[in-house]
């Protein structure tokens, strides 16, 4: 097993019950829903083996204060909690959520990179792509053998942050993509956040148009729509951003999977750049 960024269900079936693996289960739904229907979801049938991660108790720190709806988790307590899932650095990690990866198993994959762990991929298609190919499910809840926690912390060089972005404006236009839906992006709607709009002179890339049928288009096909809209800019001058760092996890999959590397993450994105009043906002295309 050596899956970086995608891993389809039949692969994965065929690696069920190696030692090596651990697989994560990070369904979560945004909207209109309890918080805790994700891990419902989880006691009531999952892939054998699997712990369940929460996206807000687990893999964001709802305590911090301006940093988006779901701020980063603390680095010490995400690897104290990667050893009490017996996730260590040898292992191969797959995590998986209801669909697409994006609510929020890119997330968990973008955190454990974040670690340098190499070895860390997201089931394409998730549990739905998992249940069309006959895999197997149980509703007996893992208790993994805890490890030490994990031995290394994130790497602040791969994080921006807002003021990273207000040095950039004087740069042409490819450097900074917004994955949200484009009625978000434009401000005609906005369902969660308090303000609509998006920051000037980002480019709207909503994490959607990387997908077919639930599952990431073929990465020739991702590389061939994406890399035009970078114009003079390297993968590695990209910054992704969505309404809270979530989506533009699974934006950063796609162009990993396109071999567009190094792009990185605005953690806070849209609801943590509402949150100072003095940032400026756009609205329209």
């Amino acid at each position: 097993m050596n899956w970086t960024t995608l891993v389809d269900a039949s692969a994965l079936s065929a690696a069920l019950g190696d030692p090596g693996l651990r697989l994560v289960d990070a369904r979560f739904v945004m909207l209109n829903a309890a918080p805790d229907a994700g891990r419902q979801a989880y006691s009531e049938g999952h892939l054998p083996g699997a712990v369940y991660a929460d996206l807000n108790l687990d893999l964001s720190d709802l305590s911090k204060v301006g940093e988006g709806r779901h701020p980063m988790p603390d680095s010490d307590a995400f690897v104290r909690k990667l050893g009490e899932w017996g996730i260590g650095p040898s292992h191969q990690v797959v995590a998986y959520d209801a669909v697409d990866g994006s609510m929020a198993a890119a997330r968990l994959w973008w955190l454990l990179k974040l670690l340098g762990h190499a070895r860390v991929a997201v089931l394409d298609g998730g549990l739905a792509a998992w249940r069309a190919a006959g895999g197997a499910e149980t509703a007996e809840v893992s208790v993994p053998l805890p490890v030490a926690a994990y031995p290394s912390h994130f790497d602040a060089a791969q994080l921006v942050s807002a003021e990273d972005i207000l040095r950039r404006w004087h740069e042409d236009s490819g450097w900074l993509f917004d994955a949200r839906a484009a009625e978000r992006f434009r401000g005609d709607v906005e369902p969660i956040d308090p303000i609509a709009g998006h920051v000037p002179g980002a480019l709207n890339r909503p994490f959607a148009h990387n997908l077919r049928d639930g599952r990431f288009k073929p990465a020739d096909e991702l590389h061939a729509a994406l890399s035009p809209l970078l114009g003079t800019h390297a993968p590695t001058d990209v910054v992704l951003m969505c309404g809270s760092g979530v989506t533009a996890c699974h934006l950063l999959l796609a162009f990993e999977h396109a071999g567009l590397h190094g792009a990185r993450v605005y953690p806070g994105s849209w609801s943590g750049w509402i949150s100072d009043p003095s940032r400026p906002v756009a609205r329209g295309d």
